[in-house]
């Protein structure tokens, strides 16, 4: 079993795939987009994003596609919004996403658009099943991948290694400086702000670090 990061791009051809994919990657009044969640079923993609940007003119460029059927858009910030977009699908949006979401391979979200047009997501599968799923991406995408692990390296597996006390003994040493050069603060220093034992304080901090460090390099 594989956690493998894919990258996926259309080379600036995004909108023979759909218009919003290519209103969200190429605007220049989007500056960052990331796919929450969605609901794919053959015809419609129900698909929730973030995104950071201009909300006035995406808003009314959205309204302008015809494919879309139906959105509601609410502010998060001056510039930042949430966006739910009911699409109607296309034969190029359907061959995607029924790789994205059928086979054993595992889509996790989000999925997140880079300022460089990529779109990038992870995936945790069989090797076969993985390797099937990026030989069978239609033109015009190619996929890159970008990054292999396991299991710990799938987003949100990672923090669930940690218990609560290591995640945060790492916090408080990180907050106090024991992880600064030159280093500013003791694992004494720890201990103190979580009320335990100086030996106690060290021993959560270092099956964190181990946690982390296999995570990172691999068993």
């Amino acid at each position: 079993m594989n956690h493998v990061r894919l990258t996926l791009d259309a080379g600036g051809r995004e909108a023979e795939i759909h218009p919003m994919f290519d209103l969200i990657v190429n605007a220049p009044y989007v500056d960052r987009a990331t796919a929450m969640h969605w609901n794919f079923t053959g015809d419609e993609l129900g698909i929730m994003h973030y995104v950071e940007g201009d909300r006035e003119p995406f808003e009314a460029a959205m309204a302008e596609i015809p494919e879309v059927l139906e959105y509601e858009l609410t502010p998060a910030g001056p510039d930042e919004f949430y966006v739910y977009i009911r699409d109607a699908t296309n034969e190029p949006v359907r061959k995607l996403f029924e790789l994205v979401d059928k086979g054993p391979a595992v889509a996790i979200p989000p999925i997140e658009y880079a300022a460089d047009g990529t779109v990038s997501y992870s995936v945790f599968g069989p090797s076969a099943e993985i390797q099937a799923v990026i030989e069978q991406f239609p033109d015009p995408v190619d996929v890159t991948v970008t990054e292999v692990g396991g299991l710990e390296a799938v987003p949100g597996v990672l923090d669930s290694l940690l218990s609560d006390r290591q995640r945060e003994a790492l916090g408080t040493a990180l907050s106090l400086g024991y992880y600064e050069i030159p280093r500013t603060a003791s694992h004494e220093d720890v201990a103190d702000e979580m009320g335990c034992a100086p030996s106690t304080a060290a021993e959560h901090l270092r099956k964190a670090e181990a946690t982390l460090l296999q995570s990172f390099l691999g068993d």
